[in-house]
């Protein structure tokens, strides 16, 4: 998720967002490319064909999270979601089949799932055979016994209008997460920490990566935008139909929904790859800014290494923030937002947050301390901010930070998605950095993420990976950083 200014907010003045804007002009699907190479603009969605899923990618140790333990359960490993989702946006009705692959992690007598409390299950199925199911509030407990270690499939029917959760934080560019619906009735989704259950049934934790296959149903001349790669695009009078893959797993939160109004463009990175733009028809604001994400993968593969995943894309919402969801990064209407500096931030989640995640919310400054720098040297090197001056002004905010939200890894549940969490570690990456020097700096960072691929990490692992690789102590100096209530004086221990 990206973040504007050292206040925590992205509604300051260095990049405000207004309120929703009406959507006026012509389709900007045909503006010309910015950054990458100069093939010009797709019209027409790539449809690819489906593969296999190989459910042992996505096999999972799930752990009560120590920051919001009333979400997941670890007794369920899930391996796949195969989603298959109607929406009416007139009656604001969302019906939906999930069949969920899982495994046991444990022998129990019942399991349990997260789903929101406005979506009423029609029925439910274990391996075939009709289970009862029990509602507390949006625990959905599944009354029959489970084997440790043995596979299940797992059939839920439900069907009503979901409602967005509470966020738990005080930042003014979200303060709900998951299932949000538009006053034109379109869609848009976004569920850091939580919030996924808003509208399916799921193991609702950052450590339980699963792989996905979502078919939208969209009403006629809209379209449903998914995680993954496109397999399938058929339209006609009563209803436009997508299908995605996610063939390589994910959290929970990393995925996202967006069913609307939406043109489509794409352009080609140097490396190859090419980068879906799906945009609301009527949006009046020109593409160049988004654009730039094919040439912004050349620039992070420099330093961190080949893309991690087969598909890119960017979906523009109505919403306020920007949020890393996997292969399909999620932005918001307001300029900031949409600059090319959330951008890069959003396309460097790719490899720090997505193709590796935290196992538990205390750790998401792993995700953003390491992208958080990145957004800055890119800031540095495309003209638009000093990293000299970042770096001095997040200096002169650490304390202040620490105090009001806590350390970055012993942070304030109330507060989730604060500075603190941006802003410090990326001060501490970049004593390593400084310390260490570019190039033994960016090899342990592409070791990091070669020797985790496809994981959820705890700090632990993170400390012992670059002591291992640099050969140093510095147990020290990250818990400083990391958990101390004071900022830590610069420089890096010798040791």
């Amino acid at each position: 998720m990206s973040l504007a200014v050292l206040a925590g907010c992205t509604d300051s003045t260095s990049g405000s967002p207004g309120p929703e804007e009406e959507r006026q002009g012509p389709a900007s699907a045909a503006t010309p490319s910015a950054g990458g190479s100069p093939t010009g603009s797709a019209s027409t969605p790539v449809v690819s064909d489906p593969v296999q899923q190989d459910l042992d990618l996505a096999v999972s140790t799930p752990r009560e999270d120590s920051v919001y333990p009333d979400v997941g359960d670890p007794r369920v490993d899930a391996l796949h979601y195969d989603l298959d989702l109607r929406w009416q946006p007139r009656a604001e009705r969302l019906t939906g089949r999930a069949v969920i692959t899982f495994r046991a992690t444990r022998t129990a007598p019942r399991f349990q799932l997260d789903l929101g409390e406005p979506l009423a299950v029609r029925g439910a199925t274990l391996d075939g055979v009709p289970v009862r199911v029990a509602r507390r509030g949006k625990d959905l407990v599944l009354r029959a016994p489970v084997e440790a270690d043995e596979r299940y499939e797992l059939a839920v029917d439900y069907v009503g209008t979901p409602e967005p959760a509470p966020a738990p934080t005080t930042r003014s560019d979200f303060s709900e997460t998951g299932f949000t619906v538009t006053r034109t009735g379109e869609v848009w989704t976004m569920q850091e920490p939580y919030g996924a259950y808003t509208w399916y049934p799921v193991n609702d934790q950052p450590s339980d990566k699963a792989l996905y296959d979502i078919t939208v149903h969209a009403p006629p001349r809209w379209t449903g935008i998914a995680n993954g790669e496109l397999t399938a695009l058929t339209s006609d009078a009563g209803a436009t139909t997508t299908s995605w893959q996610l063939a390589e797993p994910a959290s929970s939160y990393l995925i996202t929904l967006a069913i609307g109004d939406y043109a489509y463009s794409s352009n080609t990175s140097d490396s190859g790859l090419r980068v879906d733009y799906w945009t609301p028809r009527r949006m009046s604001r020109p593409l160049d800014s988004i654009r730039t994400a094919a040439a912004t993968v050349d620039w992070v593969e420099t330093r961190l290494g080949d893309y991690p995943f087969d598909s890119l894309g960017l979906v523009v919402t109505a919403s306020q923030s920007a949020m890393e969801t996997q292969t399909m990064v999620t932005l918001g209407t307001n300029d900031y937002v949409l600059s090319p500096q959330v951008v890069a931030h959003e396309v460097v989640h790719q490899w720090y947050g997505d193709q590796v995640s935290p196992a538990d919310w205390r750790d998401v400054w792993l995700n953003e301390g390491m992208t958080m720098l990145l957004q800055w040297v890119y800031e540095d090197e495309h003209d638009i901010g000093s990293l000299r001056q970042s770096l001095r002004s997040a200096r002169a905010a650490d304390q202040q930070l620490r105090d009001q939200y806590g350390p970055p890894g012993a942070y304030d549940p109330r507060q989730f998605g604060s500075s603190n969490i941006y802003y410090t570690p990326a001060l501490m990456w970049n004593e390593l950095r400084e310390d260490l020097g570019d190039d033994e700096f960016y090899a342990v960072a592409r070791s990091w993420l070669a020797d985790h691929d496809n994981t959820s990490v705890s700090r632990e692992q993170v400390y012992d990976h670059w002591e291992a690789e640099t050969g140093r102590e510095l147990s020290a100096f990250f818990d400083a950083w990391i958990t101390g209530e004071r900022t830590p004086e610069p420089g890096v221990p010798e040791g």
